[in-house]
């Protein structure tokens, strides 16, 4: 436990930042899965609607991306590989 009054403050800063990283890493992770769920129906269908809708997802994806790498929870080469990698999936479909 904690024993001084900065120390203190130290665990409830870590605690914040811990909450905020991990909201960004499920939000992203959770996009991705829409992402590619999205993606499947639109293989199928080959709607235009469902294009839309993915692109739509994909522009989440990445701006999520882009303010975990300004806040410092993802590295930039890491975003750039997975963006990447998306956009190649869409490309593909």
């Amino acid at each position: 436990m904690a024993n001084t009054k900065s120390s203190k403050k130290r665990i409830d800063i870590n605690k914040r930042n811990r909450l905020q990283n991990k909201y960004y890493k499920t939000s992203v992770r959770t996009l991705i899965k829409l992402f590619f769920k999205n993606l499947e129906i639109y293989n199928i269908s080959k709607n235009l609607d469902d294009k839309k809708r993915v692109h739509e997802i994909l522009s989440l994806i990445y701006c999520m991306m882009d303010k975990g790498i300004k806040k410092n929870i993802f590295h930039k080469n890491m975003v750039a590989r997975k963006k990447s990698k998306l956009a190649c999936y869409l490309k593909k479909a």
